[in-house]
């Protein structure tokens, strides 16, 4: 039989990546975290300095998985002595006769989360300097509010450290061999593992070539825009500003959200809640600015405190499913081969559980939530030929 120096090696050491690497060392389990880029890095989903976490949600199974995250999330605080998440609230507004802004309504509801329903004549009074448009309705999760994320990949990476965890960084994957023992290759060396996860987020399908299997996943660029504050502090977290999210509205049927100024002084990040197809490789030559005049004409017209010209835009890649909800399973073929992938760029506020989850699946475990809605079952059509 093969030697093996660790029982799991995890590819990729974004969000989903790292905290499965900490679940699995949390076990006891000799665990190797690979990344092909140096350490912290710009190039995939992960970076940034906040995210937005809410229980605000369209569908119950992400509210339900979200009550233990909360509790994943303070845990990991209490036990590095740093502070991860600040409540804020999370402003959700659209037509009040939509079917989306209504699901967000009711399964806020539906699961008893604390929330305030804010309505014509009341609402400038808690929102300041923000127009709700006409036949909008406006409600707040109260639970929401901002992850410093960043801050909180270098924690779990160094929690997965401190109880023994290996991470080897600027080694890029260069093959996969299934079997009872798998075989990773890597620019820097070979290594053997009883399992191994794939959470490769942009990268994930080259990594899955080597096994035989192709997800319908699809790679866009997001630019992630900041804009400047008319009166430096009108939209300040100080000020109790909240994250907002808007379901639709006269510019776009898709989401546009929002982060209270806190990063960058003075500075308020909005984005458009999708992007154009890019290589991920060549992320930057990705120059479609349609999104930015979108948000112009948003910020214009129901933001009248910030100036509607961007101040600072970054960039950042999600990974779709043509569904827009994740993929957490284990290989049609090769059980010991688990995958995390197409989190559609909002599975970073998930990384506790996810972790936990892929953990549970590469050590064979029941998982502790149903998984149906990310098995790849249910695009069996499409990968069935790519076996």
């Amino acid at each position: 039989m093969l030697s093996f120096r660790y029982e799991c090696i995890v590819i990729g050491a974004g969000v989903q990546g790292s905290f499965t690497a900490y679940q699995l060392a949390q076990r006891n389990k000799k665990t190797l975290l690979l990344e092909q880029f140096v350490l912290p890095h710009s190039r995939g989903s992960s970076h940034g300095q906040t995210r937005i976490i809410r229980k605000a949600y369209e569908q119950d199974f992400y509210t339900h998985i979200m009550e233990e995250c909360y509790e994943l999330w303070a845990q990991l605080e209490r036990e590095a002595g740093v502070k991860l998440y600040r409540q804020t609230g999370l402003l959700v507004m659209g037509p009040e006769n939509s079917q989306s802004y209504q699901l967000f309504k009711d399964t806020l509801q539906r699961n008893k989360v604390p929330m305030v329903i804010l309505n014509r004549d009341n609402f400038s009074q808690h929102i300041p300097h923000v127009n709700l448009a006409e036949g909008d309705g406006a409600v707040v999760d109260i639970t929401a509010g901002v992850l410093y994320a960043d801050r909180a990949l270098k924690t779990v990476q160094g929690q997965f450290q401190k109880l023994g965890g290996v991470i080897r960084d600027k080694e890029k994957v260069t093959d996969i061999k299934p079997g009872p023992v798998v075989t990773v290759s890597t620019s820097a060396g070979v290594y053997r593992a009883k399992s191994v996860v794939i959470t490769a987020g942009p990268w994930a399908n080259r990594l899955l070539a080597h096994t035989g299997l192709q997800l319908p996943l699809k790679v866009v660029k997001i630019n992630v825009c900041y804009w400047r504050e008319k009166v430096p502090g009108s939209y300040n977290v100080k000020q109790r500003f909240p994250c907002f999210l808007l379901t639709e509205g006269k510019e776009s049927k898709m989401h546009i959200y929002g982060l209270p100024s806190n990063e960058y002084p003075g500075l308020v990040k909005i984005c458009y809640h999708a992007g154009a197809e890019t290589d991920p490789d060549q992320r930057d030559r990705q120059t479609d600015r349609s999104d930015i005049d979108i948000l112009q004409r948003y910020i214009g017209r129901c933001l009248p405190g910030l100036i509607p010209e961007p101040a600072v835009v970054e960039s950042c890649m999600y990974t779709l499913t043509p569904d827009h909800h994740f993929v957490l399973d284990c290989h049609p073929v090769y059980s010991n081969i688990v995958f995390g992938a197409g989190f559609s760029g909002h599975g970073f506020k998930f990384g506790p559980i996810i972790g936990k989850l892929l953990c549970e699946l590469s050590l064979g475990e029941v998982p502790s939530y149903d998984l149906s809605p990310f098995r790849i079952r249910r695009f069996q059509a499409k990968t069935k030929s790519a076996l």
